[in-house]
């Protein structure tokens, strides 16, 4: 469905005169008003709207509390239909037709209410007046002509469709103006003709059943809604037949009154299609998309075959909002969902859970291959550029693989599966698809138990720091130490840095765990003899936060050390990161006198536009160029092209991972200043540096 569309049909409900639609907020207060409620109820929307709609209903109704159980019941199980009198600005009353719709988001949250009332003062007269003729009719069988007379009357001012079926003949007897219009467009085209030809195959059926029926224990009013061919095209008819007569010697007739409820039924369809429909792309949402999962998992456990579940993220997608905006990110999300549609089977169901995420449906599966031929073929439809707006948009697709019965039966579980394998895919490189399997499940549980207790160990000081040697290549004198984030768990012992990091990254504790390392780091900096600098690794999710510059202030003015001691180390994927605040941020943290160090230069792709427009202390080039120096041409050439620009720009090159003397010799020779690694010393606490006074070792402080 697109925007214009949208817009085409808000702006037909707020037209629409002969029924009110208004929405409520959860709450029930009214949040807009259309033409036909100004009409029904008689007051603007100016003077409703941002009221509880329970000012709408009379003394009694409010006593009884039936907008409130009205409410609960839409709340509850999605809808609420009622009838019954209600009351208008002036105080005269109307017979109205109530339903109250739920309205949920993407997420499955309750987000409002629809309501429509409908003034059925007019029909609800018209029914007593034909209850009414028909009881006098049959107490007063001496004035059948008098009764004729007035039954005529009012159903040829009735706005319903009338039609009489003589059961004997099966010709029709009666049809009222309305009805003669709606069928034919014209009026004497119906009486006389048989019903079975004359009307629509649905009319007649309809009124061939109660006519069967008649004199039957069960025959009653049949109530019908049905699409019916009409002269003015398919319209929705509400459409309610039975038979009278047909008792001692009187004639059996069929008695058929219609009424067009094409508009009200399209209104109901687009709420309902609201409900359970992605606004921007038109595709199931989350609600939809559990419902259809459910009935695959139950269709292929009867026929016994697979389903499958395919979590889709799109890469790097956050950075193309914030780079371009969110109106072409928008644009860029119905292009796609567009491609993936063309990579889906028959039967397959594509939703949109949230921003980026969607998922995939595919129900009855023969065999495995099925579930990655449909992935790969929904990351080929994502894998060619999109032109949009002048730009050219390259995006990738990782997936996450989950098949039932194999990996989950149940609709939650499985769902879980989808997720950790797309988070697999994810780690392995994007732009791919992981198929699930039980490891990684366990490495879920494994990153909870990390999550918990890393949250337990910074309540309990078990974080710590030690510090790795940087020396000049030259003579190998140490000039710095680099700040190590270690934790020593008390029942599992060391946890390495690379299971815990990421975890507090994700969770958000990396900038309280953060604040601690700086923190720690200039305190036992300060204390030593030697006055040799500490350098401290910002992670990229705090050189996101605007507190960071007032942070490391905090820490230098705390401790002491000299800002010129303190060098804070970046990575190349903080400056991926399109945020217009990263020049601003650099040049507040060099403007407190910290050296800023560029670390794993190299393996990024927009470091060189910086390096022309901040002016960095140092790069560190990556262990990985480091590791292969003295074996491969092209990681000594990388080594040789960096060294060579710093040189030129008047920056100091540090190589990380130096474990061998060869090593050290050949980045001596390609200029590099400074080395790091095994070779000159491993990471230790603070007491066993040889400048260090005699201290406790450093624990985390609970700010």
């Amino acid at each position: 469905m697109t925007a214009t569309t949208d817009v085409m049909y808000r702006l037909l409900v707020q037209g629409v005169t002969d029924y009110a639609i208004f929405m409520l907020d959860p709450h029930g207060i009214v949040v807009n008003w259309n033409a036909g409620a100004e009409r029904a109820k008689q007051y603007t929307g100016d003077e409703i709207i941002g009221r509880h709609f329970s000012c709408l209903y009379g003394p009694e109704d409010l006593a009884a509390g039936l907008p409130a159980a009205g409410l609960r019941q839409a709340r509850e199980t999605g809808r609420f239909e009622t009838e019954g009198w209600r009351v208008r600005r002036d105080g005269t009353l109307f017979w109205a037709d109530v339903v109250i719709e739920a309205v949920h988001d993407e997420g499955g949250g309750l987000i409002g209410f629809a309501k429509i009332t409908r003034d059925r003062t007019d029909r609800r007269a018209q029914q007593l007046q034909v209850l009414a003729a028909r009881e006098m009719a049959e107490r007063h069988r001496d004035e059948h002509a008098a009764t004729s007379v007035f039954l005529d009357n009012v159903i040829a001012t009735m706005p319903s469709s009338v039609v009489v079926q003589d059961a004997a003949t099966g010709l029709i007897r009666l049809a009222n103006r309305q009805a003669e219009l709606l069928l034919c467009r014209c009026a004497g085209e119906l009486v006389g003709r048989p019903a079975a030809t004359a009307l629509p195959a649905a009319l007649a059926g309809l009124l061939r059943s109660v006519i069967a029926a008649a004199g039957q224990p069960a025959a009653a009013t049949v109530t019908v809604e049905e699409l019916v061919a009409t002269a003015w095209g398919a319209r929705m008819l509400r459409m309610r037949a039975l038979a009278i007569g047909g008792q001692d010697e009187q004639p059996l007739y069929g008695l058929l009154i219609a009424e067009d409820i094409s508009d009200e039924y399209a209104a109901s369809l687009r709420i309902h299609h609201l409900a359970h429909h992605d606004g921007l792309t038109g595709l199931p949402n989350r609600e939809l998309f559990r419902q259809r999962l459910g009935e695959a998992l139950a269709a292929g456990a009867a026929a016994g075959t697979g389903t499958a579940v395919l979590c889709l993220d799109l890469d790097a997608f956050k950075c193309i909002n914030d780079t371009l905006g969110h109106p072409v990110g928008d644009k860029l999300l119905r292009i796609l969902a567009q491609r993936l549609l063309t990579g889906m089977r028959p039967g397959d169901t594509l939703a949109r859970l949230g921003g980026d995420e969607f998922a995939v449906v595919a129900p009855l599966l023969g065999v495995e291959a099925e579930a990655e031929a449909l992935a790969d073929r929904l990351i080929e439809a994502t894998r060619q550029p999109v032109e949009l707006d002048g730009q050219r948009i390259e995006i990738g697709l990782s997936l996450g693989i989950a098949l039932s019965p194999a990996d989950a039966d149940g609709a939650d579980e499985l769902l879980r599966c989808g997720d950790l394998a797309l988070y697999e895919a994810k780690r392995a490189g994007r732009g791919r698809h992981a198929r699930f399997h039980g490891a990684l499940a366990a490495s879920a549980r494994y990153r909870r138990l990390i999550e918990t207790d890393l949250r337990e160990a910074i309540a309990r000081r078990e974080l710590s720091l030690h510090y790795q040697p940087i020396v000049r290549a030259a003579d190998g004198v140490t000039v710095c130490y680099e700040a190590l984030l270690r934790w020593h768990h008390p029942v599992r012992g060391p946890i390495p840095p690379l299971d815990f990091i990421p975890v507090a990254e994700e969770t958000g504790m990396i900038h309280e765990i953060g604040t601690f390392v700086l923190h720690e780091a200039c305190r036992q900096a300060s204390r030593w003899r030697s006055g040799r600098s500490v350098a401290v690794n910002l992670s990229p999710a705090q050189f996101r936060s605007p507190a960071l510059a007032a942070q490391v202030a905090s820490a230098l003015a705390t401790s002491g050390l000299p800002a010129g001691r303190l060098e804070l180390e970046i990575t190349e994927s903080v400056l991926l990161d399109p945020s217009s605040n990263n020049l601003a941020l650099l040049g507040q943290l060099k403007q407190l006198g910290a050296r800023i160090a560029l670390d794993d230069f190299g393996t990024g792709y927009s470091s060189l536009s910086y390096l022309r427009t901040f002016r960095f202390d140092k790069i560190k080039i990556d262990r990985s160029f480091v590791r292969e120096i003295c074996d491969s041409r092209e990681a000594l050439a990388v080594v040789r092209a960096i060294t060579g620009l710093s040189r030129n720009l008047g920056i100091v090159t540090t190589a990380e991972g130096v474990e061998t003397p060869e090593q050290a010799d050949r980045l001596l020779r390609e200029g590099c200043g400074q080395l790091q690694g095994y070779l000159f010393g491993k990471p230790r606490p603070a007491p066993a540096l040889p400048e260090a006074e005699t201290a406790a070792p450093a624990r985390l402080r609970g700010a």
